[in-house]
Parts: structure tokens; C-alpha cells; sequence
């Protein structure tokens, strides 16, 4: 299990810019004039994780597989993007079926390179994909609560939590506040997620700075952080442009650029670790000789549906996870020496899989 990023913003942020970075491809077109991503570009990249390396080492691994993550360069919005000004409604449409938001805003200044608004304000550009997105999602529920009227006549019960959950989120949104903030019942999860509101989306701000700035970040990127802070929301300071240099590097190469302009790791694994804090991701691994394999789960995920994520068989059939975690696989160097420390367990079906747990799956076929 992955999960899908859309990078958004208004023209000429360096979305596309960062897009080409993180996919080490030129797939964006990255130029100085809005709309310059017609289509929603895809990229599939793997995520790093140092942790992956070391476990195949030990079990002499003839294949590594990362998990993977996908991100998605949508169209620049503008003003007006909800009554489908610019690109507005592609662009929305595109967004609706990404799992998370990652709102690049400028944080430099560069007058070769235009704003669409002709000023540097990040906290502003921010506003204006909240309110476009908020005022899409109003007149979607508007729509949508006028479609129920019939059902709900007829007392259905579906439509009745549908049209409820709708109210709720009209109310909050008329109150110029993002759907996300409505708190929602265990039992109304399900259907809140069928919504698929585009402001319950969770999101991140990327504060795009000029490589002067890229370390510690600047005046521009301090406002976004105070911004994200009232809001509970994480931000990540990224200079787009170092990040396509090291793109263009090997792993030599950009560990001594990264070094030089005194970062400690590339914006790509940053952005990643901030996604995977987002929507409450972790890692499990499976490791042996043929393959060492990193696995994507919700946090709080139990061992079938972790097994499941390998295979439908898996979770249908378990039996019990032979279970190491990955500190004690890498100090006991490895399976056997695990097992001969008693460090590995045996977990049944209520064990709730743990970041780093290196597993092994027994299940009835």
C-alpha cells in the first residue's frame, strides 16, 4: 500500500519544478507561464528508508523492493478556480481522487519569474486554494443534499447518515472553515470518507525557498510555519531547485552537494517522512535470501490486514506472524540469530503491527 500526492498551488510556485526532482524525470514541463502542466502528471517513486539496505545485507538479499509512493502534478489554480476559471475544473476533479494535499507556496523572490497575483505572499496563495477548494465543496454538498430529497422521504437510512454528515460539513464550511475540522464518529468514518470532500483531504505545506534559504528557511517560510501551527498542520522548507541539481547526481555526488550547502538529507525524504506522518503510515518489512521488501501500512493495523497488503490469500487464510523487530534483527545479525536470542515472537491475529517489524507470514492457503 502506497498512497497518492497531489501537489498543488498557483502558477509559477515551482510545482512542476519539484515534481521533475522528486521523479528524477522530465515528465513536468517546467516553464515560466501558468497552465504549464496541462495534464496531471504521474510519478511513481520509491521511498528511501536506510533501514531496508541493512536488513538485505544481512540476509544476503539478491533483490531489494522500497515501497513506493506516488505523487501528482495538477494544473495551477487561480481565483475562480471553482466556477472553472483557469483550469478550475480539472483541476479539482484531479484532486478529488488524491489521498493527501501538498500545497507548494513561493517562498523567494526571483523577478524573472512572475506571480499570477504580481506579489511574493505565501499565506495568501495558501488562502486562495483553501476558499477555491471550500467553495467547491459547498456547492457540491448543495447539489448533492438536493439529490437526497427524495430518499430521505422514503426514511433511507443511508441517505439520512449521508445527508447529516453533508449538513455538518456545509455548516462548518459556511463558517470558513475546511471540512477536516468536523469531528467525525467512529461509526460515520466510512461513509465521511464517501464524501470525498476535497477540503477533509489532509494537508501539507511545502514552502518552496531559494537555495540561500534551503538549510533554515526564511521570513516567508517562518509566516508559513506560524500559519501551520494555528492550524495543527506540518509544513516542509524544500528549495525545488536544489532538489533538481541533486536529481541530476549520484548518491556520491549529492551526499557531498547536500553537505556543501549544509543539509543533512534531500528534500525527497523529507517530504516523504512529512506524507507518511500525514496520513499515519508506517513500514514492515519481509526479508530472506530472494528479496528484502518494505510494506506500507496505516499505523494501528492489525496482522491479517498487514498480511493482506502482501496478498488477499494472506489475510483470509492467517494463522500468526513470526515477528522481529528491526532492532533486534539487525543486533542479533538476522533471522537465526533472533530466534536462537528468543527474539522472535509469535503474534496472532489481535497483534498490531509496529514501524520496522520485520515479519513472517504462516496462513492456511
Amino acid at each position: 500500500m502506497g498512497f497518492k500526492m497531489g501537489i498543488v498551488g498557483l502558477p509559477n510556485v515551482g510545482k512542476s519544478t519539484l515534481f521533475n526532482a522528486l521523479t528524477k524525470t522530465a515528465a513536468a514541463q517546467a516553464a515560466n507561464f501558468p497552465f504549464c502542466t496541462i495534464e496531471p502528471n504521474v510519478g511513481d517513486v520509491a521511498v528511501p528508508d536506510p533501514r531496508l539496505d541493512k536488513l538485505a545485507a544481512i540476509a544476503g538479499s539478491k533483490q531489494i523492493i522500497p515501497a513506493r509512493m506516488t505523487f501528482v502534478d495538477i494544473a495551477g489554480l487561480v481565483k475562480g478556480a471553482s466556477k472553472g476559471e483557469g483550469l478550475g475544473n480539472q483541476f479539482l476533479a484531479n484532486i478529488r481522487e488524491t489521498d493527501a494535499i501538498a500545497q507548494v507556496l513561493r517562498c523567494f523572490e526571483d523577478d524573472d519569474i512572475t506571480h499570477v497575483d504580481g506579489r511574493i505572499d505565501p499565506i495568501a496563495d495558501a488562502e486562495t486554494i483553501e476558499t477555491e477548494l471550500m467553495l467547491a465543496d459547498l456547492e457540491s454538498i448543495e447539489k448533492r443534499r438536493a439529490n437526497l430529497v427524495r430518499k430521505l422521504k422514503g426514511n433511507d437510512k443511508e441517505a439520512q447518515q449521508q445527508d447529516r454528515l453533508l449538513a455538518e460539513a456545509q455548516k462548518m464550511l459556511e463558517d470558513g472553515k475546511p471540512a477536516r475540522l468536523v469531528e467525525v464518529s467512529a461509526e460515520d468514518a466510512k461513509a465521511w470518507k464517501m464524501l470525498q470532500l476535497l477540503t477533509t483531504k489532509p494537508v501539507l505545506y511545502v514552502c518552496n525557498v531559494d537555495e540561500g534559504s534551503a538549510a533554515e528557511g526564511n521570513e516567508f517560510s517562518a509566516k508559513v510555519e506560524e500559519m501551520a501551527r494555528e492550524q495543527g498542520a506540518a509544513t516542509v522548507i524544500i528549495s525545488a531547485q536544489i532538489e533538481e541539481e541533486i536529481s541530476q547526481l549520484d548518491a556520491e555526488e549529492a551526499e557531498m552537494f547536500l553537505g556543501e550547502m549544509g543539509l543533512e538529507e534531500a528534500g525527497l525524504d523529507r517530504l516523504i517522512r512529512a506524507g507518511y506522518g500525514l496520513l499515519n503510515l508506517e513500514t514492515y518489512f519481509t526479508v530472506g535470501p530472494k528479496e528484502a521488501r518494505a510494506w506500507t501500512i496505516r499505523r494501528g493495523t492489525a496482522a491479517p490486514q498487514a498480511a493482506g497488503v502482501i496478498h488477499g490469500d494472506f489475510e483470509r487464510g492467517f494463522i500468526r506472524a513470526e515477528t522481529i523487530t528491526y532492532d533486534d534483527y539487525i543486533a542479533c545479525n538476522g533471522e537465526t540469530g533472533a530466534k536462537e536470542a528468543g527474539k522472535m515472537r509469535v503474534e496472532g491475529k489481535t497483534y498490531t503491527v509496529k514501524d520496522g517489524d520485520v515479519l513472517h507470514f504462516l496462513f492456511n492457503a
